[in-house]
């Protein structure tokens, strides 16, 4: 293969790769409701430590005793550390309750703000992001 079709074709991955990340990272506005709090309670099933946003997949217990499955953006993993959240600090199954903003789509996906563990300790998820509301959840930053 010639010199010029592996820069070409190094070039195209590149671009794909950076297209993908930067429409993987996006403001708080772009994709979730400022004005469609919520509270979910839940156990979590599984915890993403990946940039640019860690996400918590908790199952969440209805009315009716049915589950649902629910992803919850927090900050970036570097961020969650400065916050004193580490891949330890959460174990799977553990129970949370997490404050946070619904996405736009309604789907069961949300941006989170804060999680309030069962001995009361919250841990603000540093997901502020560019047009969150100011709750004051992120005061002392």
């Amino acid at each position: 293969m010639s010199f010029k079709k592996v820069a070409t074709v190094a070039g195209l991955a590149l671009g794909s790769l950076i297209a993908s990340q930067s429409h993987a990272h996006h403001a708080f506005g772009a994709e979730f409701d400022a004005d469609a709090p919520l509270t979910l309670r839940g156990a979590v099933v599984r915890i993403e430590w990946v940039n640019p946003h860690a996400w918590f997949h908790i199952e969440v217990v209805k009315a009716d005793g049915a589950t649902e499955a629910w992803r919850i953006e927090g900050g970036t993993p570097n961020t969650l550390l400065r916050r004193g959240i580490n891949k330890r600090s959460i174990a799977i199954g553990t129970e949370i309750v997490v404050e946070g903003y619904q996405a736009k789509d309604r789907s069961n996906s949300a941006n989170g703000r804060n999680i309030t563990l069962a001995n009361g300790k919250k841990l603000f998820m540093g997901s502020s992001g560019t047009g969150a509301p100011e709750d004051g959840a992120d005061t002392g930053r």
